[in-house]
């Protein structure tokens, strides 16, 4: 089941990667607040949908759950508006990589410190390592793009 579920988070992180891309050119050329309505209208029907649907009934809803758990909405809007703004201009590579720099980091905060209910895991030499190769994946992909985008000014 371990398994199973890491390859579905994998697959899910492919699909944000495409969304970003995809919503990034959107967003180059509509607008970066509009590409993100139509994400947020879009996730809003199909979530409404779903729950409607197939949501089994809960102990609690959204108006009685701590205040505190409800801002993760917000998170969710700020990443959807610095992404559609960063991969026209820094390339779908490296705004992953970064996203996932901050993902990373933050993770492993929230396990050293336990915080939001999470269980404590503490902050050993693997995981600083994990974030020390992560930071060279960044500046290579980073390197790369500015070579490329070099050579692409040089052939025009």
């Amino acid at each position: 089941m371990l398994v199973t579920m890491l390859l579905v988070v994998v697959l899910g992180g492919a699909v944000l990667c495409a969304q970003s891309a995809v919503n990034g050119r959107l967003g180059h050329e509509v607008g970066v607040l509009e590409s993100a309505w139509l994400t947020f209208v879009m996730g809003a029907m199909v979530s409404f949908l779903y729950a409607f649907l197939f949501e089994s009934p809960h102990a609690m809803n959204l108006f009685s759950v701590p205040r505190w758990q409800v801002t993760g909405a917000f998170f969710g809007v700020v990443y959807m508006l610095v992404i559609v703004f960063a991969v026209p201009r820094v390339g779908t590579a490296a705004a992953t990589v970064a996203v996932i720099s901050g993902q990373l980091l933050m993770s492993l905060l929230i396990d050293n410190a336990g915080w939001f209910g999470n269980a404590v895991i503490q902050l050993d030499t693997s995981r600083m390592v994990a974030i020390g190769l992560l930071a060279v994946a960044l500046v290579l992909i980073y390197k790369s793009n500015t070579a490329a985008k070099a050579d692409q000014a040089v052939a025009h």
